[in-house]
């Protein structure tokens, strides 16, 4: 085995089952608590014949995408989610020797995708748990190739608005590959947009990554997208999987890309929701409790008092919760809980007033 590869600590993913293997409400994984369109799910259901290999290129599926947001074609490339595309990017861009940076609370797939091409993983400090666009810049080496920003960033729901990802690129040198993960994109108030799609359009070095698990709740079908000038594309397309989007997956996404009051509705849930949890873990501030503010579909919350984030975990698992504990990310104090339904998470802040407060 390359010593890179041994290197690496596989990707965990958000469980579904407690210590003792018994199935929990799942808010670990940011999912999708509106389920998928019943258009999309209908469209799976009538995908074509299964004995038939898929379009290799996708071509009905970025057309679509391209005619929603207004961009070419040519441009757009899928991938098995958009985890493939940042894995392939890294490979394209950065090999042995070389550096791929990312923020301190990033997305773990990043430090895999760069030590999977033999490149040196590089962690630029945070600001309050957020991207840090100075000290990102300030890890520039001539070794860099690769910058991963995830916006909104997972697992601290941090987001830059336009001025300063304009900001971080105009900072870059030319060679460097801005890669701009927008997992959560379509939780974000279109008047928010970073901006990135259109940096994308007018630079040669800024790459584009978006999927359709979590807003367009297709996380099991693995799909997603990713947009860049021409040599950005075809770099990724020289070697991305071939077929790697089946056909149901294809025609399922392509049906949701038509429901967008079905992705409205996801937004507009989240919002609501989320406000209403983070004002409720707000006023357990005098227990130690901090929601840090987020824009994507999840709430990161710091245990800072005596109760304890494992402490936390465990009494919402003996309720029935399971939430993402993060000790692995350097955060050992934080509980990602993605929004759920109202009810849920009426739930999640009660039984957290109760640990954090026994007395009441």
């Amino acid at each position: 085995m390359k010593p890179w590869i041994a290197a690496i600590h596989a990707y965990v993913p958000g469980r579904s089952t407690g210590a003792d293997g018994r199935a929990l409400i799942k808010l670990s994984a940011n999912e999708n608590p509106l389920g998928t369109s019943p258009a999309a799910l209908a469209a799976r259901d009538d995908a074509g014949p299964a004995h038939l290999y898929p379009d290799p290129d996708s071509a009905a599926l970025r057309t679509a995408i391209a005619e929603l947001h207004g961009l070419h074609p040519s441009r757009i490339v899928c991938g098995t989610g958009s985890g493939e595309l940042l894995t392939v990017a890294a490979s394209a861009f950065a090999g042995p020797g070389d550096e791929v940076l990312y923020v301190r609370y990033g997305f773990s797939l990043y430090e895999i995708a760069a030590r999977r091409c033999g490149a040196t993983p590089v962690e630029a400090p945070d600001a309050d748990y957020g991207t840090d666009v100075d000290a990102l810049l300030a890890c520039v080496t001539p070794a860099t190739r690769v910058v991963f920003v995830a916006n909104p960033n997972n697992p601290t729901g941090s987001y830059l608005g336009a001025d300063d990802l304009a900001r971080l690129h105009a900072g870059l040198p030319p060679h460097v590959l801005l890669v701009l993960d927008q997992a959560y994109a379509e939780y974000v108030a279109p008047e928010q947009d970073d901006g990135g799609l259109a940096l994308a359009a007018t630079h040669g070095n800024v790459l584009v990554t978006r999927t359709f698990a979590k807003a367009y709740g297709l996380a099991a079908e693995r799909v997603g997208w990713g947009y860049g000038a021409p040599p950005v594309i075809d770099a990724l397309n020289r070697i991305r999987g071939p077929f790697n989007i089946n056909r149901g997956a294809q025609a399922t996404a392509l049906a949701a890309l038509a429901d967008q009051d079905f992705v409205n509705r996801s937004r507009a849930h989240n919002a609501t929701v989320r406000a209403r949890f983070m004002e409720a873990m707000a006023a357990l501030g005098n227990h130690g409790l901090r929601p840090l503010p987020s824009e994507a579909n999840f709430v990161l919350v710091l245990f800072e008092g005596p109760l304890t984030a494992a402490a936390a975990l465990a009494g919402l698992a003996e309720q029935g919760y399971i939430v993402r504990h993060l000790p692995g990310q350097g955060l050992p104090q934080g509980l990602r809980i993605t929004i759920g339904t109202a009810e849920q998470m009426d739930a999640i802040a009660g039984i957290l007033a109760r640990l954090a407060d026994p007395a009441q």
